[in-house]
């Protein structure tokens, strides 16, 4: 008999089989997406809540939903997924891996921490297939990790990631203390540079921030009685070319908050262009090259175990940008 001529048909995407997946002790707490994410490599959460929605997850044989707190020993049914579904995806560039791998400037057995770069979001979503913790995750196959904050696509600095369950539950407990009442769980400074001349000494900004959409799903974020408290030293650290070079300390961790507190005090951040000054950032565009929102998140401090063991966290300050501060004199 003949052997039958090569296809050039591609293959069916092979299909997993259905599991039933038993909760870990240290999963114990987790939402059930954010569960089936890490089950599911490289799987959108498109597709998750996707297979939720429909019934086909099932917790203890019945239908939950996404946003549902795991215990340890709960059975997820996880069903048959298509790996070409799931997000059988293009590796991130290696480049890109080389950049992020010499990005990391802290690890242990707990945390992850990378000094992200501007641009780099801080995970995929909306057109994004690599952000930086489904990169990290593609440099580390076999070790869980967990984003445990996000950063703004255009602000670079401290990114932390959890390899472990207990410590992406402290440190998330820490960060709503700062969300709920500035307790400062986490110390958290940035560095920027602010349009204008600011004053001598601490600003404190207390305004509350509310988040609306704009047309489009765009987020935008406003000084608003009605919106959540929200707290921000600004301190002048030096003057450069009639602007201000200032530490920014938060106690609270809302979206935008320092770029709208600064827009909101009449020295937005250089760079911004959603809300910045036009004029400001074309000339400091054309005078200095700057061509990213000088925004950078420094330093983190904050401890684990209770306050038993200290960390303290830093990132320096992005080439591009003190290339910036030394054109400016």
């Amino acid at each position: 008999m003949n052997p039958s001529p090569p296809s050039d048909k591609p293959a069916p995407a092979a299909k997993s089989a259905v599991r039933t997946v038993k909760v870990p002790e240290d999963r114990g707490g987790q939402r059930l997406d954010n569960f089936l994410l890490g089950q599911l490599k490289g799987a959108p959460r498109s597709l998750v809540y996707k297979l939720v929605r429909s019934g086909q997850v099932r917790v203890n044989g019945g239908r939950a939903k996404a946003e549902r707190k795991l215990e340890s020993g709960d059975e997820v049914r996880i069903p048959p997924v298509s790996l070409a579904e799931a997000g059988d995806k293009v590796a991130p560039p290696a480049g890109f891996l080389k950049r992020m791998e010499a990005a990391i400037v802290f690890e242990d057995t707990r945390l992850l921490v990378i000094n992200k770069p501007s641009g780099v979001a801080s995970h995929g979503g909306s057109g994004i297939s690599h952000g930086a913790i489904e990169t990290m995750r593609a440099l580390r196959p076999n070790q869980t990790l967990e984003l445990v904050h996000r950063l703004d696509r255009d602000t670079s600095g401290l990114l932390v990631m959890a390899k472990k369950r207990s410590a992406l539950s402290e440190l998330q407990a820490l960060l709503r203390e700062d969300s709920e009442n500035g307790a400062r769980g986490i110390e958290k400074r940035y560095l920027t540079l602010l349009v204008g001349r600011m004053p001598d000494g601490v600003m404190s900004v207390d305004a509350p921030l509310h988040v609306g959409l704009r047309q489009g799903g765009e987020r935008h974020v406003q000084v608003n009685a009605n919106g959540k408290a929200s707290l921000s030293h600004f301190r002048v650290l030096e003057r450069r070319g009639g602007h201000s070079y200032c530490e920014v300390r938060i106690e609270t961790g809302r979206t935008h908050q320092i770029r709208v507190h600064a827009q909101h005090i009449g020295h937005p951040v250089a760079g911004d262009d959603k809300y910045g000054d036009e004029a400001a950032n074309k000339r400091l565009r054309e005078q200095v090259g700057l061509k990213r929102l000088f925004l950078h998140a420094a330093s983190l401090q904050f401890s684990l175990d209770g306050g038993k063991t200290p960390y303290l966290l830093n990132a320096p300050l992005a080439e591009e940008l003190a290339d910036v501060l030394d054109r400016l004199g």
